[in-house]
């Protein structure tokens, strides 16, 4: 009796927190997976969190998992994997490998994808927010910086091919360089090591260097940098921050905007919208970031005409 008169106050409780104007986020869970552990995925999430905040979804009344699983395949196969057996309602993915992976093996769980470079057109069944700048963009300005001065043709790529966003990349460059009389040569590089033995040669058949998305890259930016400045190569780059720590010109997206748009779509999905109803949608903010000072300590001057151009110049 006593067990059946408890039920019964349980019952009613539970009806009294539905009338709360917050009971729609109630009993909510969000999985999150990082595909490496990279600071812009930390700052979009942060952004993601304070977005859901702002919207009634607080941790109150909603759990976020948060995993960064080792930088392959299997590790990031494995984290949706554990995913799908806890049953979370939304699964938040940041950058393209652990996206891909997830669309591919969540069961029935909507997966909100963020930071994700893919190739023009929808992509089906995704929605989200895309990191996709224009490269076309990125490579006109810096011939025009340089034609006048010495034609730079040849461009060495450094992509992982196990990273979605890094591989379609180097399909964009290889895509556009023919337009600008360029040359493309490419290091596929899977490990810290593979970067090093790499690097000599690419820098011998290399006026440039383009470093891709790619999670290994980016840990790797710093030795990239000191590098090519021995060789007098300047570096291109899409990284948030790039041009920061010593890329001459990069075209960023801002992980807190990301972060953000990401959190309007996922309440979205959690107050009822279906997955294949959405979009990935393309970053508003994208800067063109000059760095003069790494123009200068590699002996380039640049015009005014493509200063001018840039949304930021770094002195």
């Amino acid at each position: 009796m006593r067990q059946r008169i408890l039920s019964i106050v349980l019952m009613i409780l539970f009806l009294a927190c539905c009338r709360h104007p917050d009971c729609h986020a109630a009993g909510k869970v969000i999985a999150a997976v990082m595909s490496c552990d990279q600071p812009r995925y930390r700052e979009a999430h942060q952004a993601f969190i304070k977005s859901l905040a702002a919207l009634g979804y607080t941790s109150a009344n909603v759990e976020i998992i948060l995993q960064v699983p080792n930088p392959d395949p299997l590790s990031w196969s494995n984290t949706i994997r554990k995913f799908n057996a806890y049953r979370p309602d939304l699964i938040v993915a940041y950058g393209a490998p652990a996206a891909f992976t997830a669309m591919k093996e969540s069961d029935g769980i909507p997966v909100v994808s963020v930071d994700v470079f893919v190739s023009d057109g929808p992509q089906r069944g995704m929605c989200g927010v895309s990191s996709r700048v224009p490269l076309i963009t990125l490579i006109k300005t810096f011939k025009d910086s340089r034609e006048h001065i010495k034609p730079y043709r040849r461009i060495g790529v450094v992509y992982n091919s196990r990273e979605a966003g890094s591989q379609k990349q180097l399909d964009d460059i290889k895509k556009f360089a023919p337009h600008y009389d360029m040359i493309v040569t490419e290091a596929n590089v899977a490990s810290a090591a593979a970067l090093e033995a790499a690097l000599p040669s690419l820098l011998d058949h290399s006026d440039v260097v383009f470093a891709t998305e790619s999670g290994l890259v980016s840990r790797q930016f710093s030795k990239i940098i000191a590098r090519t400045k021995t060789r007098n190569i300047p570096v291109l780059a899409t990284m948030p921050g790039a041009a920061e720590k010593g890329a001459i010109m990069s075209l960023e997206i801002d992980p807190e905007e990301q972060g953000h748009l990401a959190a309007d779509i996922a309440t979205r999905i959690l107050e009822g919208a279906k997955q294949n109803h959405l979009s990935l949608i393309s970053p508003r903010r994208i800067e063109l970031i000059i760095n003069m000072r790494a123009a200068q300590e590699l002996g380039i001057n640049l015009p005014f005409t493509v200063l001018s151009n840039a949304t930021r110049v770094i002195k």
